[in-house]
């Protein structure tokens, strides 16, 4: 896929991955959207790239609907869906208070997999109905979940975070082959421990502990570093319904 002058949508583009997804995309050339429920912020990323920043709730779909017609109608038909919106919360499925409330397990699954499914199933009927942007393969787009190391080891008090990411990292190949015949791929890339906004809410003994549990490079991976990544997988029309692990070796102990 050819990324200048391509519209994309990135979900949760106001920090973290999704920022640093949405600045590396428009040096690429990309005409970008940036999709979060922080509006300010959004815009803010949005200014520094001469982008369009939209307010979305990528669990409703209402809010999700309303947010591509938008950036359809000042940007085309996207051709790239980035989801990078999500969270987590650590909990024990049954801890000292006893069972892990329902309500807790749903919000964190609710954002992370049914945001993602809800953008990519908008976003891919878009892409299904317009022209392919690659004459000789047919290809009209591309939709990537972040997924993480966590869908593969995951860690105790993690059981939601878990769940939500394996289940973005099974739909991946599924999608991909349900998609083909339009022409439209489904790629997954799974994060491992990230300098993020999150992250730096954690002690600097803390952070530099995670970082020395990395094999090589010994450090947190950069955001820039996940978003060349995506942009790799863009314009590779032949990676199509793969897991891509980008962690430094690292493999996460139970806790």
């Amino acid at each position: 896929m050819e990324l200048q002058g391509t519209p994309v949508l990135v979900t949760g583009g106001a920090q973290g991955l999704g920022e640093a997804t949405a600045l590396h995309l428009a040096a690429l050339g990309a005409r970008v959207t940036v999709l979060d429920i922080q509006l300010e912020r959004a815009q803010a990323v949005a200014e520094r790239i001469g982008g369009l920043a939209l307010h979305c709730d990528v669990t409703d779909p209402a809010s999700a609907e309303a947010a591509i017609a938008a950036a359809r109608a000042r940007h085309g038909v996207a051709r790239l869906l980035v989801n990078c919106a999500g969270g987590g919360a650590a909990r024990r499925v049954v801890g000292k208070d006893g069972p892990m409330p329902m309500a807790d397990f749903i919000k964190v699954v609710n954002l992370n997999l049914f945001g993602a499914f809800n953008m990519t199933r908008l976003a891919a009927a878009d892409m299904m109905g317009a022209e392919p942007i690659d004459p000789v393969n047919g290809e009209r787009g591309l939709v990537l979940f972040t997924a993480s190391v966590a869908a593969f080891e995951g860690q105790v008090g993690q059981a939601a975070y878990t769940a939500s990411k394996g289940a973005l990292a099974a739909l991946t190949i599924q999608l991909a082959r349900e998609f083909a015949p339009q022409g439209v791929r489904a790629m997954a890339v799974a994060p491992g421990i990230f300098h993020t906004p999150l992250l730096e809410t954690l002690p600097l003994a803390a952070q530099q502990a995670l970082a020395d549990s990395i094999p090589f490079p010994r450090r947190l991976g950069l955001p820039q570093e996940f978003a060349q990544l995506v942009g790799d997988i863009a314009r590779n029309s032949y990676l199509n319904g793969e897991v891509i692990r980008i962690d430094g070796a690292v493999r996460l102990a139970p806790r």
